[in-house]
């Protein structure tokens, strides 16, 4: 077993290992793009094995790094060049800021000037690139690449790494190629000496995807995407009050280029009516089935209608669909009031997501591992998230591959073009299609499925119970809502609901069913009689540890209640994310969002009144999971939890640290506290010890955030995540329902016929609840492992603590394995 590091003393023998799990990356591994079946985007086998350094601090002494961004700008850039710079002067590299892109590294002079820790202080919540981005036609050319070289060689450069888009890491490539031609034409030229040429004998080059479009094949995410998708649903959801009161039809196109994912999974969280996406153009007849998809919404009573479209939409032949193509049909077919919106360069500005902050800041610290460890003979390659994972990828692998998908699309193989994009991306697309398309069938399954919210309301539960209807519909299945939870149970606080009573859920924050906190021991009674007389033949749980713990106790009924006797499957949601069998939970990610986006709040106003520390209390029960994911996303300089014990001189220590860094230019702190910590060391202890500690040297200042980490509207992924979840859930509860079905009769008692859905690395996993009792600590109300506590070391290196580096378990690099799509070279 992984036993917790002690984050907080400084100076202890801590360990990190730079191939540690991705903050928020296990669940968004697949920000939407979780399934049953391993990625086809791509398959990798490892190359070779890793390299250990005995002494991590010293490993990039006597060399130099240099960062810079290109392309378009993406949230999250500054992240990974925050990393970048801290972890290289933490190795004792020096590193160098390449100001407006290429551009910078042909002009040279101040564009490349090295940097400093506190110079990317304040850094993470900003947006865009604080280093500036650039088109450069100079860098196209090989005297612009001259050029480039010899400002590298006279700094003594030769670690570059490159944040851009496919365009920017094809030129990183070709400029590494031509190294050597380069080098030797200055020295002819005199432009550089033979001494410097021997120095600087060979380039290496790492990239980092730094994109909203999120069209890079060889990584599940690309930095910037996240971000993105949270401005695209910000604009749809204040689109949808306008739309509601005018009863009017809105088309909103959405960038992507030739990639349609920002649109799909914009599809997915608002639930649009329709979507327009290049990977799979509509069927030549689409006009007809449009207008009448749109026709058969009003008709449910729905006030408006929203249609999402790609920026690189097409039909089968080719032909671009528009945003005004589509207002005219629906203004000439239906005389519908509609409106077009594009959204624009919107979606890439504003504070990145605490997603991507994380990200880059998690590739920013593998760049630097894969730069020092490169030799003569390591191709230049790109740091990508696969699943969990922090993979190293050939660069122009990944280049290729990415240009397959817009091969296959321009000769019309679109199926093919859906199979690259990965398996993930088809998973999304067919969740949608079978919302959006597929009509609930006339003959009927006859059985009654129930759903239920119980525990603390999360944002993303209601997203999970309209998808659950909704499926549940589709299925032939009668769909009763539970209000209230267990309580709601044993009162018969049921009704039948039917597709139109979860319309315009998905945006919806709390719990519209109701949550209570009840477990049902004591009711069991009334709730047998309950399911006997509305027959029940399967019930989904939505909610937290009560959820869990609740269930568990209808299983132990069982003996005694054959109404008890049908399946039940538990959906994760709550914002501690403390429930057993998934590494998340619905409604954790914008509890995150949430606290993150109030400590930017919080340092911006210690940025005016200088020398001051925040001492943030955060939810979570005995979980530390929102302290320490926040922590990274804020750039906290601490964060205490209960899994991860401190001790008074750890918090002495911690007050030290603070007062040297008062001492620079950065003069503001950042403490996280999980609300249960520590039964003794209160935030008003902590609170207390700093202002005496600091006096004269700092102030002190606390925020008990408390239920506004509950509250607001779903980000995009609890909205996509709720949804996949009872999608799947309906499947297996159908399936389950069938295979327990005894003339007529529903009868189920196995452990297998109450089950826990959750997120294992890429799996939606089924697992028996009575399995995940083993895994459960029920008196801390936490599991008893959590992936997420190998994440708090990467925290406190960024925070400038003196810890060794063990880069032992560092990514592997790895090939790209392609596969045929019908005879053609893909994937």
């Amino acid at each position: 077993m992984w036993a917790p590091l002690d984050f907080s003393v400084v100076g202890s023998s801590l360990f990190i290992s730079v191939s540690l799990t991705f903050a928020a990356v296990v669940f968004y591994f697949t920000f939407y793009s979780f399934s049953e079946e391993k990625d086809n985007r791509p398959a990798q086998r490892m190359l070779q094995n890793p390299v250990k350094h005995e002494h991590a601090d010293t490993m990039g002494a006597g060399k130099a790094i240099a960062v810079l961004t290109s392309g378009g700008d993406a949230q999250g850039m500054n992240a990974a060049v925050r990393a970048v710079v801290r972890v290289g002067i933490y190795t004792g590299a020096k590193v160098f800021f390449v100001h407006e892109g290429y551009q910078g590294l042909v002009d040279g002079g101040d564009n490349i000037r090295e940097a400093t820790w506190e110079s990317v202080s304040m850094m993470l919540q900003l947006g865009g690139t604080v280093i500036g981005s650039a088109r450069c036609q100079d860098f196209r050319t090989h005297e612009g690449r001259l050029k480039a070289a010899r400002n590298l060689v006279k700094r003594g450069i030769t670690n570059l790494c490159v944040i851009g888009g496919d365009g920017s890491l094809t030129g990183a490539d070709t400029f590494r190629a031509e190294w050597s031609t380069l080098l030797q034409e200055l020295v002819k030229a005199g432009g550089i000496t033979v001494e410097e040429a021997k120095k600087s004998s060979y380039l290496n080059i790492v990239g980092m995807v730094g994109s909203i479009d999120n069209d890079f094949c060889g990584t599940d995410m690309t930095i910037g995407t996240d971000s993105a998708l949270h401005r695209i649903m910000e604009i749809v959801d204040a689109i949808t009050t306008t739309a509601q009161s005018h009863q009017r039809t809105f088309v909103l196109e959405v960038m992507g280029r030739h990639c349609g994912y920002l649109a799909l999974v914009t599809a997915l969280a608002s639930g649009a009516d329709w979507v327009f996406i290049p990977e799979s153009p509509p069927e030549d007849d689409w006009e007809e089935h449009l207008c009448r998809r749109l026709t058969e919404t009003r008709t449910r009573g729905s006030r408006l209608n929203i249609i999402i479209v790609a920026e690189g939409a097409i039909d089968k032949h080719g032909k671009p669909i528009t945003s005004e193509d589509i207002k005219t049909l629906v203004v000439k077919r239906l005389g519908y009031d509609t409106r077009v919106t594009i959204l624009g360069h919107v979606q890439r500005g504003g504070t990145p997501s605490a997603f991507d902050r994380i990200l880059g800041s998690r590739m920013g610290v593998e760049a630097v591992m894969a730069l020092l460890e490169g030799t003569p003979d390591t191709p230049a390659c790109v740091v990508s998230l696969s699943g969990n994972q922090a993979i190293r990828l050939p660069l122009m692998e990944c280049v290729q591959v990415t240009k397959d998908v817009t091969t296959a699309m321009n000769e019309g193989r679109f199926d093919d073009a859906l199979k690259l994009r990965g398996r993930s991306f088809q998973n999304n697309w067919n969740v949608y299609k079978i919302l959006a398309h597929v009509r609930p069938p006339s003959a009927k399954s006859g059985y009654n499925l129930a759903v239920m919210n119980v525990g603390a309301p999360a944002a993303g539960m209601n997203a999970a119970v309209r998808s659950t209807v909704r499926i549940g519909l589709i299925h032939g299945h009668r769909m009763l809502a539970v209000h209230d939870g267990f309580e709601g149970l044993a009162e018969r606080k049921v009704e039948e609901i039917a597709w139109g009573g979860v319309g315009g859920w998905t945006g919806k924050g709390g719990s519209s069913l109701g949550t209570k906190r009840t477990l049902p021991k004591k009711y069991f009674e009334q709730i047998s009689s309950t399911i006997a007389d509305f027959g029940i033949h399967g019930l989904i749980v939505i909610g937290g540890f009560e959820a869990f713990t609740g269930s568990l106790e209808l299983i132990e009924g069982r003996a005694k209640f054959e109404e008890l006797c049908i399946p039940i499957c538990v959906i994760p949601a709550t914002v501690s994310n403390n429930v057993p069998g998934s590494d998340f939970s619905i409604g954790a990610d914008t509890a995150l969002n949430t606290i993150t986006a109030t400590c930017d709040r919080i340092k911006q106003s210690a940025a005016g009144t200088k020398r001051r520390v925040f001492i943030i209390e955060t939810m979570g029960g005995y979980c530390g999971y929102l302290a320490t994911l926040a922590g990274m996303a804020a750039g906290a300089d601490a964060a205490y939890i209960y899994e991860d014990p401190f001790t008074i001189h750890d918090l002495e220590a911690n007050v030290e640290h603070l007062t040297e860094k008062m001492k620079t230019t950065v003069k503001r702190g950042l403490v996280l506290r999980n609300e249960k910590c520590n039964e003794n060391y209160t935030t008003d202890f902590i609170y207390n010890l700093y202002s005496e500690e600091g006096k004269g040297i700092f102030d002190t200042r606390k925020n008990v955030l408390g239920h506004m980490q509950q509250g607001g509207s779903p980000t995009p992924f609890d909205r996509n995540f709720g949804t996949k979840m009872g999608a799947k859930a309906v499947a297996w509860m159908s399936g389950k329902i069938k295979e327990c079905s005894r003339h007529g009769r529903i009868f189920a008692n196995t452990a297998d016929s109450a089950c826990l859905l959750g997120m294992r690395r890429r799996a939606l996993l089924f697992q028996p609840l009575s399995e995940l009792k083993e895994q459960t600590d029920f008196e801390h109300r936490i599991p008893k492992e959590q992936w997420w506590l190998k994440l708090r070391p990467i925290l406190k290196i960024l925070a400038k603590y003196k810890i060794e580096l063990d880069t032992s378990e560092t990514a592997h690099l790895e090939h790209i394995t392609r596969k045929r799509v019908s005879g053609e070279g893909s994937i």
